[in-house]
Parts: structure tokens; C-alpha cells; sequence
């Protein structure tokens, strides 16, 4: 009988008593849970600490670099890697488990079924979105200051498998996470040295919302797809809107 390796997972927390225990529910299955909290003030420490996780608080440095600190701290080479607001279905935890019984990748891609406010968004590039999210830890690391990728030199694969994505309660929170996201991807768009003038964010936030509404036909996913397409505009103005900000303020 072909034994499956141990597997660890690997999860960064800031206030997520509210969506963290439905993440660690669904993946009660592995040998170890590793997370890595920056300083939360709500009870998510002590709820990740009577699931039996291994927690560790660390100051924020990054989504890649506090990604990277929770691996390295797992002790098994697989390593399933999570945000508290993902949950893997039981059906994907068996095809997980047969996968690794003969791995031949270091990295493995999932399909992200990704909700709002409790829908499936199944339009607009939203699905299927291929992510990885289950690594041979001694292959890679991630890389990049948002949307954060796993950068390896080994072979990837696919698992035809979803991982659910519960992101947004409500229209606030994504207001809420497109302004955080757009201050990030401007100071990085800057620090490479990347400029722009007043027509850059009008002219890539029209190209964003044809892209998603139209082109990608988020329209079909009504009025949530409306918001997302409109929201998806409003970052990638507001992106380019902060780095002429930065020009200014920083004297370039």
C-alpha cells in the first residue's frame, strides 16, 4: 500500500477569528498546521492555539515574506498553503491525498472558486482561476509584493480540484481591500521605478473594466459582477493614481 507523506500547512492570520475556524475545520486532515499572525487583537490567536496550530507572531513584512517565514517553519516538505478566508472541500482533500501517494511536480495548481457575499462568481476571469497551493517546500518560495507568487525550478502540475475562496462578505470589505492593494502595488510600481502621467490611470482602469465586464463577461454574474468589474477599474486607477502621488511627494 502506497503511504502518503506527511503534509503541512501553512496559513498567515491578522484578525481572522471570524473566518479562521471554518479554514481549519477544512483541513483538519493534515499532520501539522503552521501559522504565522501578525500582532492580531482579536481572539484568532487563541482560537488557532486550541486547534492545536503552531503559532508564531511576527511584525508584518510583506505578503511574500510572511508566506515564506510560515513554510519555513513547517517541518514536512509538502505543504498546503492557505489564507483564512480558503477552505479546501472534502472532495479536494481526497484528490490531494492520491496526488501525493506518487507526486510527479513540486508544485501543484488548484482551481480558486472564489464567493461574494456567499455567491459563486463564475464569470469575469473568476473561474477557473488556477492558483498553487500545495508545494514541495525545497523547490521554491514566494516572490513579489502583491499577488504573490510561488516561483519554483521544478515541475508544475495541475490537481482538477477547487479550493473556495470566501474573500468578500460585502461590498466594503472589497472597498476596503482594493484601497490596501492599490497603495501596495504603487509603492512597488515605484521602488522599480515605473512612471506615469494623468492619462495612465484613466487609460488602464477603462482597459480593466472592458476586460472583466465585457471581454471576460462578468456581466453575467449581475450585479455582483457589475461591482467587481467596477471595483477591479477603481484599483488599477487608484494604483497608478498613488505612484503619480509618490513622483510628487518623493521628488520624481
Amino acid at each position: 500500500m502506497v503511504k502518503t507523506p506527511k503534509i503541512s500547512a501553512a496559513i498567515i492570520t491578522k484578525n481572522e477569528e471570524i473566518r479562521l475556524p471554518d479554514c481549519l475545520k477544512s483541513i483538519s486532515f493534515v499532520d501539522e498546521i503552521v501559522i504565522v499572525d501578525s500582532k492580531s487583537t482579536d481572539n484568532t490567536v487563541e482560537i488557532a492555539t486550541k486547534f492545536g496550530c503552531k503559532v508564531y507572531s511576527e511584525d508584518w513584512k510583506g505578503y511574500s515574506k510572511q508566506k515564506n517565514s510560515a513554510i519555513s517553519k513547517c517541518q514536512n516538505d509538502w505543504v498546503i498553503i492557505l489564507d483564512a478566508d480558503e477552505r479546501i472541500p472534502f472532495e479536494t482533500k481526497d484528490l490531494i491525498l492520491k496526488t501525493l501517494e506518487k507526486p510527479k511536480a513540486v508544485a501543484y495548481e488548484l482551481k480558486m472558486k472564489h464567493f461574494l457575499r456567499g455567491k459563486w462568481l463564475k464569470h469575469g476571469g473568476n473561474f477557473p482561476d488556477w492558483h498553487i497551493r500545495l508545494v514541495n517546500k525545497n523547490y521554491g518560495e514566494f516572490v513579489g509584493e502583491i499577488h504573490e507568487r510561488w516561483q519554483t525550478h521544478g515541475i508544475i502540475s495541475k490537481i482538477d480540484a477547487c479550493i473556495e475562496h470566501y474573500g468578500f462578505s460585502n461590498y466594503a470589505d472589497m472597498l476596503t481591500t482594493m484601497n490596501e492593494y492599490s497603495t501596495i502595488a504603487a509603492e512597488e510600481l515605484y521602488s522599480k521605478g515605473k512612471k506615469a502621467s494623468l492619462p495612465t490611470p484613466i487609460i488602464h482602469s477603462l482597459a480593466m473594466f472592458i476586460k472583466i465586464f465585457f471581454l471576460k463577461r462578468g456581466f453575467l454574474d449581475g450585479l455582483d459582477g457589475l461591482v467587481l468589474s467596477i471595483l477591479k477599474a477603481g484599483g488599477s486607477f487608484f494604483k497608478y493614481a498613488k505612484l503619480i502621488e509618490l513622483q510628487k511627494t518623493k521628488g520624481k
